[in-house]
């Protein structure tokens, strides 16, 4: 795929980002509207497109932008690999295990 639109919640955001290609954000409430802008401000996309000011036009000229722009796809491959490479498990598991107990 060329890339990938999404509503922008943070586990969606998580696995457009772990693919690889650019993401663009409609945000539509919520945390939603805070990782599209962290997609853009990353460099992995297009500024986000509001849920509210959605058309069909806006949508094709966001997915235009992301697939026409060089350096969202390789910075979206950079942070893909980044990724890759983290341990997301083990530090819940130190930071549980740090927790006080009753």
């Amino acid at each position: 795929m060329a890339a990938v639109v999404h509503h922008a919640g943070a586990g969606t955001t998580a696995a457009g980002l772990r693919a690889g290609v650019p993401s663009v954000g409609v945000p539509v409430y919520t945390d939603q509207p805070l990782w599209a802008s962290r997609i853009a401000n990353l460099g992995a996309g297009p500024q986000p497109l509001p849920y509210k000011k959605l058309t069909p036009e806006r949508l094709g000229d966001a997915i235009a932008e992301a697939v026409r722009t060089p350096s969202y796809a390789q910075q979206a491959q950079i942070l893909a690999a980044a990724i890759a490479k983290e341990d997301g498990t083990e530090p819940v598991v130190e930071a549980l295990r740090a927790l006080p107990s009753k």
